[in-house]
């Protein structure tokens, strides 16, 4: 699909713009979308390396499953966190910047991953690892929150997850080849280099709003700001106000359910097919890879069916809502299942389900967050992922402890309750409701 055909676009004259009120509206937002589907990539191919290298980093340092629970769980701790600081840093001095220096920072830590020498130094360095990456989803979707219109944020949500989930789904086929011909270091350097060349074009391209990129014409520049007005590219974020909306905290509460379940799929299901199915290296990468493709079209057909819904007259409220509950009710329903049928290619197939219908929701999420953030997205996104991550980090460290103590079907029983808790915690939120503005803070 091309960055032109990618979101329908009205075409209309633009007044009072000499030379400019008849011309087509360019598509500098759609470049920008792809740019930040690029980065959502490299955050997931760099974040799953470990999970398919862990056979061979076990195999290589002696670690227990207890101990390789807590080294996934270093990163998400780290990650959780700092998703505040990392929103407020999109939000106080703008996207160009601020995600530039994160992908630095964590690129340069992915990296140093490779030179570890115990469980202590593998700790601490995924742990600095997950204080880069935690700035990453809150500045990408504040540098979204002045580009896209409303009813193209669904879309760009659900394609930006796509290509998380795709550098998910891609990365264990690469890592396990790699690291049959030049053992297990090697992917982690690589694909260090490649989050750096992102960062050099990303703050050479990329600017905090279109009336500061050279590229937008009249026509596109008010089309943006039509729908969006011309709030400041960095505001005081209205902490106070924020944190006192209970839909932020049910917001938030629903995605701790989420994560705590995907992370299941980017950490630990790797090793449950190994240990538990008795795949080899080569098999494990290929079927590891399977539900997180998946889920790539999960979140392509949430965030378009929600859009869809906005352009038919179904409001924020209901498009938003609808996608979600069916999502989780889906995932809820086939993770036990999964996990119960002996047969192989079976049990990966209804994995397949239940991951597609956990990431209807993802892009609706994201998408919630611009809808009632605002001009403070990326400090609204923060939160929600906090929340959502400390799930992740919790999903991480205990679920050796499950397998440990009960097996592998009880640790996906956890995922079916969480998801049919998430399920009616949606059905509680309102995306038609703005938590506050920049002029209602002004104001105040």
């Amino acid at each position: 699909m091309s960055a032109s055909g990618a979101l329908a676009e009205p075409v209309a004259p633009v007044a009072g713009e000499a030379g400019e009120h008849a011309a087509r509206p360019t598509r500098v937002r759609h470049a920008v979308l792809w740019l930040t589907v690029l980065a959502y990539l490299i955050t997931y191919m760099d974040r799953v390396v470990i999970a398919t290298a862990a056979p061979s980093i076990q195999k290589e340092f002696d670690f227990s499953l207890v101990t390789m629970g807590w080294i996934f769980a270093a990163f998400q701790f780290a990650y959780a966190l700092f998703q505040i600081p990392g929103g407020w840093l999109g939000d106080r001095f703008g996207p160009r910047r601020a995600l530039t220096g994160v992908v630095v920072w964590w690129s340069t830590f992915t990296a140093a991953t490779a030179l570890t020498w115990s469980a202590g130094s593998m700790m601490v360095c995924r742990f600095l690892f997950g204080l880069g990456e935690a700035g990453a989803f809150p500045i990408a979707t504040r540098s979204l929150s002045r580009w896209m219109l409303p009813a193209e944020r669904g879309w760009a949500q659900g394609l930006t997850h796509a290509g998380a989930r795709l550098g998910g789904a891609v990365t264990p086929v690469f890592v396990a080849l790699l690291i049959l011909d030049f053992g297990w270091r090697m992917p982690f350097l690589l694909f260090a280099g490649v989050g750096l060349v992102w960062a050099v074009f990303w703050f050479a391209y990329y600017r905090d709003t279109p009336r500061e990129h050279r590229g937008v014409n009249a026509a596109e520049r008010a089309m943006i700001e039509g729908a969006l007005g011309t709030g400041p590219a960095r505001a005081k974020v209205p902490w106070r106000r924020l944190l006192a909306q209970p839909q932020l905290w049910t917001l938030s509460a629903m995605y701790f359910c989420y994560a705590y379940c995907i992370n299941i799929f980017l950490t630990w299901f790797p090793k449950y097919l190994h240990d538990a199915r008795g795949y080899d290296l080569a098999v494990m990468g290929l079927f590891a890879s399977l539900p997180l493709m998946a889920g790539v079209v999960g979140d392509l057909a949430g965030g378009w069916t929600s859009d869809l819904l906005v352009k038919r007259g179904a409001g924020l409220k209901m498009a938003r809502r609808s996608v979600a509950v069916v999502g989780f009710v889906t995932a809820a329903v086939m993770m036990p299942l999964a996990a119960a049928i002996d047969a192989p290619i079976a049990s990966i197939i209804c994995f397949c389900v239940a991951v597609f219908g956990l990431e209807l929701t993802v892009g609706v999420s994201w998408a919630v967050t611009l809808d009632i953030g605002g001009e403070f997205a990326g400090s609204v996104s923060a939160v929600m992922n906090t929340l959502g991550n400390l799930g992740a980090a919790i999903a991480a460290a205990v679920t050796g402890y499950i397998v440990t103590v009960s097996g592998w079907f009880p640790a996906f029983m956890v995922l079916a309750v969480l998801c049919a808790i998430a399920a009616l915690l949606f059905l509680r939120i309102d995306a038609s409701k703005r938590l506050a503005t920049a002029d209602e803070v002004t104001a105040a």
